[in-house]
């Protein structure tokens, strides 16, 4: 049966060919074993180069050899790290003797982010600094990156627990009262309490709302395109992602299947999805690729739904915007309007020639029946001209303030928790409105605040969070 005191082991570098690979061991009390292992004595925090050699002499690499005892280590056990070559077949071998050599002391292959798990479990780091070691390794921005080291080094947690420390504060001092009731303090006027929840409310809005900007710096944003076949679809994708990503033909029904690209916004990551054109279909291949649009279309964050601005009125857009999802923003794009004015006529209209122009101004004006967004967004993805609005309109939608910065990155559970604090102020504020009479549900209040901020640096938190936490680390960290 696993402990969380076992000797664990796994490779800490990435799969696949590099210049050094990495292979790490902790455990408590390692030392003996790791000299052993080495045949030779390990000076603390000291670089040792050395061949790696099994039980029969054999070398099966050469490199740097680190030790560093507990609890002044990664993990707070013994940590001992194996620098050699990074092949794979190599580091295999190397791990496969250091379990066999270890078999007496119980050495097991580590599960995922368990060495993060066990300096969490070893007060190392609290939880917050933990979740921000996973995002600092999946950053795909340098923004995120500098923010996920921020989190790391306890910017978050301070903040956290700078909250905390006022709350409990308020908490002692209601406590006091309510311990002694015979001294008839009016303890709401007496310390204030009602203004100095008001200066913690305050407080908990501003880093709520950072954490807010944190979440999107780290999430992104799924956004899908959607609109009839021939819009624009995929040269918008391209001219977004700077690179042709997709197919890009006159002819309709080009795109068959979704194609999916990240972009980044002021180090925002957007992942964009190119569908297929929504439209009755007889081909089957592309009657797929359609069912599966509309697949795309039910999990995206937000819908992009382009339009040809030569053709405003189309029914078939009208169509498309009464079967999408309820509740997900639409942010409707009329593409292609550096062709109005070359434009010979408006497509199914009899009007020709006398709408080119002032009628085609006129519809862009006035949105058509069924629209999502009565403020379009015009765009031509062949020449550039609105992607910069485009943008900017996304990142609104994101929540993303322009120019911003986050200091340190958030996740869902983060925001939750500080909402549900805010929550619980929120009614401790209604109580002291009351007065004293009604102290003991004020302090009541004030401890739920408190114990949802300390779930967010893991001062209150279940086994099954955790699992679900450390469960989406890499293996070997």
């Amino acid at each position: 049966m696993q402990t969380d005191s076992d000797p664990i082991i796994a490779i800490a570098t990435a799969p696949g060919r590099g210049g050094i690979g990495v292979i790490r061991v902790s455990g408590p009390d390692l030392h003996g074993w790791a000299e052993s292992l080495c045949r030779q004595p390990l000076q603390p925090r000291h670089a040792h180069f050395l061949a790696f050699r099994d039980v029969r002499g054999e070398t099966l690499d050469e490199g740097l050899v680190l030790f560093f005892p507990g609890p002044h280590s990664y993990t707070g056990e013994d940590v001992l790290e194996l620098q050699g070559h990074g092949g794979p077949a190599v580091l295999r071998r190397v791990l496969e003797d250091c379990l066999a050599r270890g078999a007496d002391i119980g050495l097991r292959l580590a599960q995922p982010g368990e060495f993060t798990q066990r300096a969490f479990l070893n007060d190392r780091m609290d939880l917050a600094q933990a979740e921000a070691v996973a995002d600092l390794i999946e950053a795909s921005s340098a923004a995120a990156a500098k923010s996920a080291m921020a989190s790391l080094s306890g910017a978050f947690s301070a903040e956290v627990d700078a909250l905390s420390q006022r709350i409990v504060k308020l908490r002692m001092l209601v406590e006091a009262t309510l311990d002694f009731p015979e001294e008839e303090i009016d303890f709401l006027e007496k310390y204030q309490a009602s203004a100095r929840l008001h200066e913690v409310q305050a407080s908990l809005e501003r880093v709520l709302q950072t954490a807010r900007q944190g979440r999107v710096l780290r999430e992104g944003l799924y956004v899908v395109l959607a609109g009839q076949p021939n819009v624009g679809k995929s040269s918008l994708l391209n001219a977004l992602a700077g690179e042709d990503v997709a197919i890009v033909t006159p002819i309709a029904g080009t795109t068959r299947d979704r194609v999916v690209q990240q972009i980044h916004l002021e180090g925002v990551p957007l992942h964009i999805v190119d569908t297929a054109g929504l439209r009755e279909a007889t081909d089957a291949v592309e009657r797929i690729g359609i069912e599966r649009s509309w697949a795309e279309i039910g999990r995206a964050q937000v819908i992009v739904h382009l339009q040809d601005a030569r053709q405003p009125d189309d029914p078939l857009d009208a169509d498309i915007v009464r079967r999408l999802p309820v509740g997900v923003p639409v942010l409707r794009v009329w593409n292609k309007v550096d062709l109005l004015a070359s434009s010979p006529s408006v497509p199914g209209s009899s009007e020709g020639e006398a709408r080119r122009t002032e009628g085609h101004d006129a519809a862009l004006a006035t949105p058509p029946i069924g629209s999502c967004d009565e403020n379009p967004v015009l765009i031509s993805a062949r020449t550039g001209t609105g992607l910069d609005e485009l943008r900017t309109r996304l990142l609104g939608i994101a929540g993303w303030t322009p120019g911003a910065e986050s200091p340190w990155l958030a996740r869902e559970r983060h925001i939750q928790a500080l909402e549900e604090a805010g929550e619980h102020l929120r009614v401790a504020a209604g109580y002291a409105a009351q007065g004293d009479q009604i102290l003991d549900l004020f302090a009541e209040e004030l401890r739920l605040a408190h114990e949802s901020l300390c779930r967010i640096t893991g001062q209150f938190t279940s086994d099954d969070l955790l699992g679900e936490i450390f469960s989406s680390f890499c293996i070997g960290k």
